[in-house]
């Protein structure tokens, strides 16, 4: 007789009696004992995090969670509009929506943050700079290279908080108080205070960028960092979706296009055509 296949996991188990989760009964020792955003960090590490850095992690989910009429708020809206019979429809394409532009800053800067402190002390980092000095020079370099490349920094310039970006200076400090103010935030805050050395004018550190130094100083997967960021934003598209039951703005954004568009020529495209 064949022997039967095993599936391994330390996540999700169930019996006839019994849910396991992460080791743990989940009825007893998880349900009303645990905060969502510890299970979620524990959930993804299969650790379960020190209050630090939870409170770290935490933080992050509330500064990705909503910012506003971004498209993934408009798309979220209206989907809703056009099959209000799919919720999850709704949620899902604003999801989709989360990438270079929107949220993927998280997980670009994260890996740029990595690479970069890979690359100056091998992996794992070991002979990192250990004062403000040190790491000037290190994101002085960075900065650099990246403009003879002609690249940008990930993380470097925010479209509307131009004068700084609020949610920064506040995940810095929760880091720092917490004791996790690690490599990544360090030389991501370096680069805030070279740059314009480098670039002549002053640009604003993005929250969602100081988001993935945290998050990856926190020791998470950097392939999930763009994960946590959509984790975060699902709490805010639901809120949009809620708010979009009462206040409805769906119809008037469609309307407002529908009704003022204007028909011009066709424009044939033409092989090698390139749309900045």
């Amino acid at each position: 007789m064949a022997e039967r296949p095993e599936y391994p996991t330390a996540l999700g188990a169930s019996s006839r009696e019994t849910i396991t989760l992460l080791g743990h009964d989940l009825a007893k020792d998880v349900m009303g004992e645990v905060g969502f955003g510890e299970l979620a960090f524990w959930l993804a590490t299969q650790r379960r995090p020190e209050p630090g850095e939870t409170r770290v992690f935490e933080a992050v989910l509330a500064a990705l969670a909503d910012h506003g009429f971004t498209p993934t708020a408009i798309v979220t809206r209206l989907t809703y509009l056009s099959a209000p019979d799919s919720v999850q429809g709704a949620l899902a394409a604003g999801l989709l929506g989360g990438g270079s532009r929107f949220l993927g800053v998280t997980e670009d800067t994260g890996r740029f943050l990595n690479d970069v402190l890979t690359s100056v002390a091998g992996d794992p980092p070991s002979g990192l700079p250990t004062d403000d000095e040190g790491w000037d020079a290190v994101a002085l370099r960075t900065v650099r290279a990246e403009r003879e490349a002609k690249r940008f920094v990930p993380g470097l310039g925010h479209h509307v908080h131009k004068d700084g970006d609020p949610r920064t200076p506040r995940l810095m400090q929760i880091a720092a108080e917490e004791g996790l103010f690690g490599p990544h935030l360090s030389l991501f805050a370096a680069i805030g205070r070279v740059h314009p050395e480098v670039l002549g004018k002053r640009l604003p550190l993005n929250g969602a960028g100081v988001c993935g130094a945290a998050l990856a100083d926190l020791g998470l997967p950097l392939e999930l960092l763009r994960g946590f960021a959509l984790l975060a934003r699902t709490a805010g598209l639901i809120g949009q979706l809620a708010e979009e039951l009462r206040r409805p703005v769906g119809n008037e954004i469609f309307l407002s296009v529908d009704l003022n568009n204007r028909s011009v020529a066709p424009d044939p495209y033409t092989p090698g055509d390139r749309h900045g």
